[in-house]
Order: C-alpha cells, then structure tokens, then sequence
C-alpha cells in the first residue's frame, strides 16, 4: 500500500492512503497507525433526498475478527450483532461529525468504517473518528472542516496526550475530545482519580456533609472525582492539541481532495406571514402550551392552536403553518430566557425541579430505587452476584476474555414518552445512557468481588432520564448496604445563546433540550466530576462558558446530593432477599483442610450455611456469599474454626459412644445436619440413619424432628452421628 501522507501527532504517527481502495465511494482512506489498519468510506445518495428537518447521517464502526488473528465468538463463526463497543464508538463518530453538516442537507449519506487490522496499543476509538474525518475531507462532498480526535489520560499526576490502552489502564483520567481547529464539538470524560480531599464528618450520621458548616470533624479519603479547575486545564490543553492536528490534517488534505459536487438543500423555509399572524394573535395561547410539563400536553396544545388557525385560515397549508407555530414557540422560549430569566415551567435558571426518592419499592429484588424529578421517573434495580455472574466478554484489542463486574442497563420504552412502540433490543441511545451511568458511579463504588448489576428503567421522561439514571443508581447501591466512596449524582445542563448573550440551565427538560444550544450532562460529588458528556450544537463552547455551566452544575449537584443523604436515612433493607458478602483472609496452609478430601469439608459448609464459597488458593482470600447474613457469619466461624483447630461454638465436649438428644436442623441430600445439646452440631451421613438403604433423606426425617443419637467418630472438629440403639 502506497501512502500518500504521513503525519506525526503527540505520541503517535498516522499514515493515510487515498484513492487507492473503495474507489466508487464519494471518499475513502486506508489509515494505519502502528500495526493497526483502518478503511473508512463514505457514499452518499445523490438522486434521492429526505424532505423533512434532519440530517439522514448513518454511521457503522465495525471491527472484524481476521484483523487480531480470532475466530468470532459463539456458534456462529462469523460478525453478526455489533459489540456495544462498536454501538457506542459508532454513537461517537456520528455526534462528532454532525455538526459539520449544514442546515438543509437532505441526502442519505453513511460513513462506514471497518477494522481490518489491530493490535494491543492504539486507540482505535480516536483512530475511527480521524479516519471518517478523513473520508469525509477528501470526499466530494462539498465539506471542508477537518474534525479529529485527542484522547487525554493522567498517570501519576502527569498529563498523557494519546496515551496507548495500556498505559489507559493505567490512567486515573479518561477524556476523549473531538473537535475540529477552533472548536470543541464533543466531550467523553471519566475520572477514575483517588485525589485526596478534605471531607466533614458529623459522628458517622451523615458522613457527607456540605463543606460550608464548621465545628465539624476534618477527616480525610479518597476522591474518585476530578475538580473542575483541573478539568478545564485539561480541556485547554486538549483544544490546543486538536488546532494542531486539524491543521496539519487540512493542509495535507486539501490537495488532494476531490472536486465537490452540488447537492441539494432542503431548507425550510417559514411564511413570514404566517410566524407574524401566529404571534400577533395566540401567543397567549401559545404561552399556556409552552408551560405546559409534559410533551405529549405540549404538544396536544401546539395541536389545538393549529387547528384553531386552520379554521381561521383554511386557504393555509397546514403543514408550513406547524413549522411557523414552532418557529415562533422556539423564539418565545429562548426570548423569555435570556430576557426574563425565566424558564417556560416557571423555573429560575439554576432551579432544580422537585424531587422524591423512594426505596426498596420491590420487595423480592435485591434493592431498589424510584428517583423522580419533575416529569422524569427512573427504576433502578440492583441485583448481586458473584465472580461468577459477571459479563464476559472479549474486545479485538484484548489478549483474552474479559469479566465485566460493574452493569448498568438502561431502557427506555416508549410508554415514558406517551407513545405506542415497541419494546425491543437496546438501540445506541440506551447503550450510550447506560455506559454514561457506568462511567459515573463504578469508580466511586466498593465492590469487595462481588458482580453487581443496575438496571434502569425509565417510566417517565421529560429531560435527563440518564442523570435520573445515575442518581436512582446510587440510590439503589446504597439501599442494597453496597458501600460508595461518596454520594455521585448527575444534572443535565443547557444554555441559550443568542449573539453575546448567554444564559445557562440547571436540570434542563425536553423542551429545553429541543430548543437549546447545549446539551451537557455532568455527574460527580460534592468535590468534583466523576463522568461528563456535552454534545455542542452551536459548533463550538468558550472555555469561559464552559466554566460558568460547569460550577452550575457542581451547586445543582449538591443540591441534588443533599436530598439522596436525607433519603438514605429512611432506607430499609430488602433482609430476606438481599444477599450477603465478607471477604476475609486465612494462613493458606488451612486452605487444604478447609475444603477437605474430595472437597467433602467445604460441600458440608456450603449445604449447611447455604452460602458460595471462592478461595484463592495462593493469597488466602475467603469470599462468602448467601442468602443472608446469619448464613455468612456462621460459615466464617465454621472455617475460622477450622484453622483455628476448634470448633466455632465449643460449650460442651462429647466422646465416642455418647448418646444425647438432637434436632434435625437441615437435611441434604448426603445425610442431616443434627444440632446437640450445647449448640454444637453434628453430621448424620445418609448410610447412618438405618440399618436398610435410605433414598431420600428427607423420606425420614423433617427440619425441627428430635431424636436420640450416638456420636460414632471425630474427624478434626467434626462430629459424626449414628442413629442411637
């Protein structure tokens, strides 16, 4: 392959090859970093186009299995389903580069970009945006405005620009930027930092405490979250970083592009007479329907003023009068926020709507939590496992398969919205919300091995169900006694922008979403950000302003924290369902009489406990887990009875040859645990319990039944039984 232009960036070397493959695509480049190969394509359709006001974008990011030397998991030896790290990257691709598509573009276009070869370090995430960039630039679409990708990372307290996947694993930081020469036009952030901050603790009742108060115990711990002073030097950094690389991209480029074509534009065009008629005479009706809180209310009112106008004018087409109707709703929202300071619903600009938090609604799940805010209503349900129940999974850039211990699942049926559609597989939207929460909330959470799963399910929405999300999610960690670092929450930001004037917003809903220029969601603490994502429509944010929505969100934050503390105190634990976990340590050496001949010892802790045993052989480490904490802390005591070469409860001695009264206290299928005078328990094996052959244990004896028994045999600190004569 013969390459056209080579470019060195910060810590790595790009090389592209154009016209060279896919030569019927409108564009393509064949780009190779390291040992890793990338085609991405770009076709438009140039006869048709959609007649409606969006843009027909469609971005495929696939990875092929050839390109790391593997066979396609599963039964089927061949790609089907995209991972959800193809979904996601794909989400990725598709928010960077539609910004640069103008008002009115109307023809099918898709990017697809292909994997064809990988290896272990490069970032094929940021490698994927800079490709499709790429195709684009040289294409002949007329399209000249380079976008790429920087992702930055912090090891030890030094920034890394570009780091490869292993020194990303490595890193407390996780910030992927795209943007092109004079703009950020998306963020991805995640902290994972264990930054040392001052916290305030008021006798172990309410251990986060807003720092403000005094006379209050300084303790100190472990942050997960990034300050955001320290995030926008990053962010300044990385910007810089994106000038030079889209410099040097478009000069290298632009030579080589193709001749663009001309397409066609479908711009809407509004009937000033229209927008005029509508203003002049229903906005006060239009007003009402824009404080109206749902959508579906929203838009049943914007409904009814169409029809009214109709009658009024039925020489009018109806469908540019519903463009002309939103035309001018838009410009009363946006005039009454950056004027009035005044938001439809009646909000301030920093208010955070109303909220309730109930838990442990669900009485047979493990935990969970309803978070409602305003008209957006989260599920969250959380359910614990083992090592054994995490997701496995294995990437093209990992050397084996993977374990995934930390889930969040996000859906969103249509009910939420008022629509009638149907329930299917998660589409990127979900994916994307649920990898946000994940990226939120898994650096602040204490797992101590066990899986844990969250799965939200959205009942409700009207703004931010992915900060509802994220805020039901701690919720529900807490309400199943999972240990968090620090209470996370999460607030969705938008602003207005109108020449110099600017205005931002906490919590924002729908219609300000719909009508805005920014959607921004952040999650953190108290202290800083934890998880950040901002999809920018205006093409591009000052850093000032970014600054300004940032330490908004932080008092949002708080604000919201404030209340999930308070709603902690109230919490009351699912105790028959919800399971329990210790992890505790032994000399290795016991290890062996722990588990016994032919695993005999830890069948009987496990059938007599009712709990799930994880040794690790070489460090000692004992993982318990059951049903319920009674079952945890007998078997602990069981086995730290074992080592310690007594038995867990010794209040009476016996000798061979007693014969003493006891009580069935649990069958299995080998035989029936006895409890003797004393507290001490013994073991009936099944071909103890009569001179003719048992079947079923449980044929002859019941839980709670009293008989008179003979001890036969000591094994350790095991008492074997026979029936007494």
């Amino acid at each position: 392959m013969k390459y056209d232009i080579t470019l060195a960036l910060t810590n790595k070397e790009e090389s592209y090859a154009l016209n060279q493959v896919a030569a019927q695509a409108n564009g393509a480049v064949w780009l190779k970093s390291g040992n890793t190969v990338i085609l991405a394509t770009v076709v438009v359709d140039e006869t048709d186009f959609v007649d409606e006001d969006f843009l027909p974008l469609t971005v495929q990011y696939l990875e092929k299995s050839y390109a790391a030397g593997k066979f396609p998991g599963g039964f089927i030896k061949r790609e089907t389903k995209p991972s959800d790290f193809e979904a996601l990257t794909s989400r990725i691709v598709d928010r960077s580069l539609r910004p640069l598509f103008p008002k009115g573009f109307a023809n099918p276009i898709q990017i697809s970009i292909l994997v064809l070869s990988s290896d272990n370090e490069s970032d094929l995430q940021v490698l994927a945006l800079n490709a499709a960039s790429a195709a684009l630039y040289v294409s002949d679409i007329d399209i000249f405005t380079s976008v790429s990708a920087v992702r930055i990372g912090k090891i030890d307290g030094e920034i890394i620009v570009n780091p490869t996947l292993s020194q990303l694993k490595q890193s407390t930081l996780d910030l992927y930027l795209a943007g092109s020469r004079d703009d950020m036009l998306m963020i991805e952030m995640q902290a994972n930092g264990s930054d040392e901050v001052m916290i305030l603790n008021m006798g172990g009742i309410e251990p986060f405490i807003d720092p403000v108060l005094t006379n209050q115990t300084l303790l100190k711990r472990q942050s997960n979250a990034m300050a955001e002073d320290e995030l926008i030097e990053v962010l300044a950094l990385a910007q810089a970083e994106l000038k030079t690389a889209n410099i040097a991209y478009e000069s290298a480029f632009k030579p080589l592009a193709k001749f663009a074509f001309e397409l066609k534009y479908v711009v809407s065009e509004i009937d000033a007479g229209m927008s005029d008629y509508v203003r002049s005479t229903h906005t006060d009706d239009l007003k009402r329907g824009i404080a109206a809180m749902a959508k579906t209310e929203r838009s049943k009112a914007l409904r009814t003023i169409r029809k009214t106008i109709m009658i009024e004018k039925p020489e009018w087409n109806e469908h540019e009068l519903k463009k002309a109707i939103e035309q001018v709703k838009r410009s009363m929202v946006r005039a009454q926020i950056l004027d009035e300071k005044v938001r439809a619903d009646g909000r301030a600009l920093t208010e955070v709507r109303p909220i309730t938090i109930e838990t442990n609604i669900l009485p047979s799940a493990h935990a969970s939590a309803l978070f409602t805010r305003g008209q957006t209503q989260a599920l969250v349900i959380l359910t614990l496992g083992g090592a054994k129940d995490a997701q496995m999974y294995e990437g093209l850039t990992d050397s084996g398969t993977q374990n995934d211990a930390f889930m969040v699942h996000y859906n969103f049926p249509g009910f939420s919205v008022g629509e009638p559609s149907p329930i299917g597989a998660p589409r990127r939207r979900e994916l994307g919300h649920g990898n946000l929460a994940k990226r939120a909330l898994e650096g602040s959470t204490v797992r101590n091995g066990q899986t844990i799963r969250l799965v939200s399910e959205i009942l409700e929405s009207n703004g931010s169900s992915s900060m509802a999300t994220v805020c039901g999610g701690y919720m529900a960690l807490r309400a199943g006694d999972i240990e968090v670092c620090e209470p996370i929450a999460g607030v969705a930001m938008g602003m207005v922008q109108e020449g110099d004037r600017h205005a931002i917003l906490s919590d924002i809903m729908g219609l300000e979403d719909h009508d805005g220029d920014l959607d921004f969601k952040v999650t953190g603490s108290k202290f800083g950000i934890t998880a950040m994502q901002m999809d920018i429509k205006l093409g591009g944010i000052a850093l000032d302003i970014l600054r300004e929505a940032l330490y908004q969100a932080k008092e949002a934050r708080a604000h919201i924290i404030d209340i999930m503390i308070d709603a902690e105190k109230s919490i009351e634990l699912n105790e028959g369902t919800l399971p329990s976990t210790e992890l505790f340590h032994i000399d290795p050496s016991f290890i062996g009489d722990i588990i016994g001949q032919a695993g005999k010892t830890i069948r009987e802790i496990i059938e007599k406990f009712d709990v799930a045993i994880d040794i690790d052989k070489k460090k000692g480490s004992v993982k318990l887990t059951g049903k319920n904490r009674d079952g945890i802390k007998g078997a602990r005591d069981h086995i730290e009875g074992i080592v310690s070469g007594i038995e867990s409860t010794p209040k009476v001695e016996y000798k061979v040859g007693d014969v003493v009264n006891g009580k069935v206290k649990k069958i299995v299928d080998f035989g029936a645990f006895i409890e003797l005078p004393g507290g001490i328990d013994g073991l009936m094996h099944i071909s103890k319990i009569s001179d003719e052959r048992v079947e079923r244990v449980s044929d002859v004896f019941k839980e709670g039944d009293e008989l008179m028994v003979e001890i036969v045999e000591f094994k350790g600190n095991k008492i074997g039984l026979g029936r007494a004569k």
